[in-house]
Protein backbone atom coordinates (compact mmCIF):
# COMPACT_ATOMS: atom_id res chain seq x y z
CA UNK A 1 0.00 0.00 0.00
CA UNK A 2 2.76 2.40 0.94
CA UNK A 3 4.42 2.02 -2.70
CA UNK A 4 0.78 2.67 -4.33
CA UNK A 5 0.88 6.11 -2.68
CA UNK A 6 3.52 7.40 -4.35
CA UNK A 7 2.05 6.43 -7.86
CA UNK A 8 0.42 9.89 -8.90
CA UNK A 9 4.07 11.39 -8.06
CA UNK A 10 5.76 9.44 -10.40
CA UNK A 11 3.09 10.05 -13.10
CA UNK A 12 3.65 13.82 -12.22
CA UNK A 13 7.30 13.33 -12.94
CA UNK A 14 6.71 11.43 -16.31
CA UNK A 15 4.41 14.70 -17.18
CA UNK A 16 7.70 16.66 -16.66
CA UNK A 17 10.23 14.32 -18.24
CA UNK A 18 7.63 14.96 -21.18
CA UNK A 19 8.30 18.29 -20.88
CA UNK A 20 12.21 18.30 -20.39
CA UNK A 21 12.07 15.98 -23.78
CA UNK A 22 9.87 18.40 -25.75
CA UNK A 23 12.65 21.32 -24.89
CA UNK A 24 15.61 19.10 -26.03
CA UNK A 25 13.46 18.59 -28.88
CA UNK A 26 13.22 22.68 -29.53
CA UNK A 27 16.84 23.16 -29.00
CA UNK A 28 17.45 20.70 -31.73
CA UNK A 29 15.04 22.35 -34.17
CA UNK A 30 12.72 20.27 -33.82
CA UNK A 31 9.57 22.83 -32.66
CA UNK A 32 6.66 20.55 -34.77
CA UNK A 33 7.67 17.39 -32.12
CA UNK A 34 7.20 19.86 -29.42
CA UNK A 35 3.02 19.39 -29.55
CA UNK A 36 3.76 15.48 -28.87
CA UNK A 37 5.51 16.12 -25.73
CA UNK A 38 2.89 17.94 -25.18
CA UNK A 39 0.04 16.06 -25.82
CA UNK A 40 1.96 13.19 -23.58
CA UNK A 41 2.35 15.44 -20.81
CA UNK A 42 -1.33 16.17 -20.91
CA UNK A 43 -1.92 12.40 -20.17
CA UNK A 44 0.14 11.65 -17.69
CA UNK A 45 -1.30 15.60 -15.82
CA UNK A 46 -4.65 13.69 -16.34
CA UNK A 47 -3.20 10.29 -14.53
CA UNK A 48 -1.66 11.48 -12.05
CA UNK A 49 -4.97 13.16 -10.39
CA UNK A 50 -6.74 10.61 -11.75
CA UNK A 51 -4.58 7.87 -9.98
CA UNK A 52 -4.59 10.28 -6.17
CA UNK A 53 -8.28 9.97 -6.43
CA UNK A 54 -8.79 6.89 -6.76
CA UNK A 55 -6.13 5.84 -4.55
CA UNK A 56 -7.09 8.37 -1.92
CA UNK A 57 -3.57 9.32 -1.19
CA UNK A 58 -3.62 13.05 -2.41
CA UNK A 59 -1.26 15.49 -0.91
CA UNK A 60 -0.17 18.72 -0.66
CA UNK A 61 3.34 17.74 -2.16
CA UNK A 62 1.66 16.05 -4.83
CA UNK A 63 0.24 19.27 -5.85
CA UNK A 64 2.80 21.49 -5.83
CA UNK A 65 4.56 19.09 -7.62
CA UNK A 66 2.30 19.02 -10.15
CA UNK A 67 2.10 22.62 -10.81
CA UNK A 68 6.46 22.50 -11.19
CA UNK A 69 6.03 20.23 -14.03
CA UNK A 70 3.04 21.97 -15.37
CA UNK A 71 5.25 24.87 -15.38
CA UNK A 72 7.85 23.27 -17.41
CA UNK A 73 5.66 21.19 -19.57
CA UNK A 74 3.03 23.95 -20.52
CA UNK A 75 4.72 27.10 -19.07
CA UNK A 76 8.57 26.62 -20.50
CA UNK A 77 8.55 24.43 -22.99
CA UNK A 78 5.71 26.24 -25.40
CA UNK A 79 7.59 29.53 -24.63
CA UNK A 80 10.72 28.52 -26.06
CA UNK A 81 8.53 27.16 -28.99
CA UNK A 82 7.00 30.80 -29.72
CA UNK A 83 10.37 32.12 -29.08
CA UNK A 84 12.24 30.04 -31.40
CA UNK A 85 9.05 30.68 -34.27
CA UNK A 86 9.32 34.56 -33.43
CA UNK A 87 12.80 34.60 -33.41
CA UNK A 88 13.07 32.84 -37.04
CA UNK A 89 10.99 35.54 -38.36
CA UNK A 90 12.30 38.88 -36.59
CA UNK A 91 15.08 41.45 -37.63
CA UNK A 92 14.80 42.75 -34.20
CA UNK A 93 16.95 41.48 -31.52
CA UNK A 94 14.85 42.30 -28.31
CA UNK A 95 11.17 41.10 -29.99
CA UNK A 96 11.44 37.67 -29.81
CA UNK A 97 11.90 37.66 -25.78
CA UNK A 98 8.16 38.68 -25.51
CA UNK A 99 7.50 35.00 -25.86
CA UNK A 100 8.48 34.19 -22.18
CA UNK A 101 5.92 36.27 -21.26
CA UNK A 102 4.11 32.88 -21.90
CA UNK A 103 5.97 31.34 -19.31
CA UNK A 104 6.12 34.12 -16.99
CA UNK A 105 1.44 34.51 -17.13
CA UNK A 106 1.88 30.64 -16.67
CA UNK A 107 3.67 30.42 -13.35
CA UNK A 108 1.08 33.31 -12.45
CA UNK A 109 -1.83 31.51 -13.84
CA UNK A 110 -0.30 27.85 -12.00
CA UNK A 111 0.10 29.97 -8.51
CA UNK A 112 -3.63 31.46 -8.54
CA UNK A 113 -5.04 28.06 -9.13
CA UNK A 114 -2.97 26.55 -5.89
CA UNK A 115 -4.83 29.29 -3.64
CA UNK A 116 -8.09 29.23 -5.40
CA UNK A 117 -10.43 27.02 -4.09
CA UNK A 118 -13.01 28.13 -6.92
CA UNK A 119 -11.52 25.78 -9.82
CA UNK A 120 -12.93 22.66 -8.64
CA UNK A 121 -15.56 22.17 -11.33
CA UNK A 122 -14.25 25.09 -13.59
CA UNK A 123 -11.18 27.05 -14.64
CA UNK A 124 -10.84 30.75 -14.24
CA UNK A 125 -8.87 32.06 -16.96
CA UNK A 126 -6.82 29.55 -19.75
CA UNK A 127 -5.57 26.11 -18.02
CA UNK A 128 -1.62 25.93 -19.05
CA UNK A 129 -2.20 22.99 -21.11
CA UNK A 130 -4.87 24.46 -23.32
CA UNK A 131 -2.75 27.36 -23.83
CA UNK A 132 0.33 25.20 -24.21
CA UNK A 133 -1.70 22.91 -27.08
CA UNK A 134 -2.63 25.89 -28.68
CA UNK A 135 0.56 27.51 -29.14
CA UNK A 136 2.69 24.08 -30.07
CA UNK A 137 0.13 23.70 -32.27
CA UNK A 138 0.56 26.57 -34.47
CA UNK A 139 3.18 25.30 -36.82
CA UNK A 140 1.30 22.83 -37.89
CA UNK A 141 -1.53 25.26 -39.07
CA UNK A 142 -1.81 24.84 -43.23
CA UNK A 143 -2.91 27.03 -46.13
CA UNK A 144 -4.56 29.96 -45.52
CA UNK A 145 -4.34 30.20 -42.12
CA UNK A 146 -0.34 29.80 -41.76
CA UNK A 147 -0.18 33.46 -43.11
CA UNK A 148 -0.64 33.89 -38.70
CA UNK A 149 2.84 32.63 -38.16
CA UNK A 150 4.38 33.51 -40.95
CA UNK A 151 5.34 37.34 -39.52
CA UNK A 152 6.43 38.37 -36.17
CA UNK A 153 3.65 41.02 -36.20
CA UNK A 154 1.18 38.32 -35.98
CA UNK A 155 2.93 35.62 -33.28
CA UNK A 156 3.47 39.12 -30.96
CA UNK A 157 0.19 39.49 -30.48
CA UNK A 158 -0.89 36.06 -30.23
CA UNK A 159 1.45 35.60 -27.63
CA UNK A 160 0.27 38.38 -25.82
CA UNK A 161 -3.38 37.78 -25.98
CA UNK A 162 -2.29 34.28 -24.58
CA UNK A 163 -0.78 36.04 -21.67
CA UNK A 164 -4.04 38.26 -20.97
CA UNK A 165 -6.41 34.64 -21.59
CA UNK A 166 -4.28 32.91 -18.55
CA UNK A 167 -5.04 35.30 -15.62
CA UNK A 168 -7.69 36.85 -17.10
CA UNK A 169 -11.30 36.13 -15.01
CA UNK A 170 -13.35 34.36 -17.32
CA UNK A 171 -14.67 31.16 -16.34
CA UNK A 172 -14.01 27.90 -18.41
CA UNK A 173 -15.96 24.88 -18.15
CA UNK A 174 -13.41 22.01 -16.83
CA UNK A 175 -13.52 18.66 -18.63
CA UNK A 176 -14.02 16.88 -15.39
CA UNK A 177 -16.76 13.63 -14.93
CA UNK A 178 -18.96 13.40 -11.70
CA UNK A 179 -21.11 11.09 -13.85
CA UNK A 180 -21.49 10.20 -17.32
CA UNK A 181 -24.94 11.22 -17.81
CA UNK A 182 -26.10 13.43 -21.12
CA UNK A 183 -28.61 15.47 -19.25
CA UNK A 184 -25.06 16.57 -17.00
CA UNK A 185 -22.48 16.80 -19.37
CA UNK A 186 -24.15 17.39 -22.67
CA UNK A 187 -21.91 20.28 -23.15
CA UNK A 188 -18.11 18.10 -22.83
CA UNK A 189 -19.38 15.13 -24.60
CA UNK A 190 -20.65 17.73 -27.52
CA UNK A 191 -17.14 19.33 -27.13
CA UNK A 192 -14.96 16.03 -27.37
CA UNK A 193 -17.22 14.69 -30.32
CA UNK A 194 -16.62 18.11 -32.24
CA UNK A 195 -12.53 17.93 -30.88
CA UNK A 196 -12.17 14.36 -32.63
CA UNK A 197 -14.03 15.15 -35.59
CA UNK A 198 -11.84 18.59 -36.55
CA UNK A 199 -8.39 16.13 -35.11
CA UNK A 200 -9.95 13.58 -37.58
CA UNK A 201 -10.16 15.68 -40.33
CA UNK A 202 -7.14 18.03 -39.90
CA UNK A 203 -4.61 16.52 -37.74
CA UNK A 204 -2.62 18.42 -35.54
CA UNK A 205 -3.50 21.35 -37.18
CA UNK A 206 -6.68 21.38 -36.08
CA UNK A 207 -5.69 22.15 -31.91
CA UNK A 208 -5.19 26.14 -32.72
CA UNK A 209 -9.18 25.82 -33.76
CA UNK A 210 -10.23 23.18 -31.09
CA UNK A 211 -8.52 25.63 -28.17
CA UNK A 212 -10.30 29.43 -29.74
CA UNK A 213 -13.84 27.34 -29.63
CA UNK A 214 -13.28 26.01 -26.01
CA UNK A 215 -12.58 29.25 -25.48
CA UNK A 216 -15.27 30.99 -27.48
CA UNK A 217 -18.02 28.27 -26.09
CA UNK A 218 -16.83 28.57 -22.46
CA UNK A 219 -17.35 32.46 -22.84
CA UNK A 220 -20.50 32.44 -24.53
CA UNK A 221 -21.75 30.08 -21.87
CA UNK A 222 -21.27 32.76 -19.23
CA UNK A 223 -22.74 35.12 -21.12
CA UNK A 224 -25.81 32.95 -21.83
CA UNK A 225 -26.06 32.83 -17.87
CA UNK A 226 -26.17 36.55 -17.66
Amino acid sequence: MKLLRHIPNALTCLNLFSGCLGIIAVWNGKIETAILYVVIACVFDFLDGFAARALKVSSAIGKELDSLADMVSFGLLPSLVMYTMIDTLSSSEYLPYTAFGLAIFSALRLAKFNVDENQKDSFIGLPTPANALFITSLVHLQSPWDTFISQDIFLVPITLTCCFLLVAPFELFALKFKSFTWRDNSLKFTFIVFAVLLLAIWQLSAMPFIILTYVGISLLRVWVRF
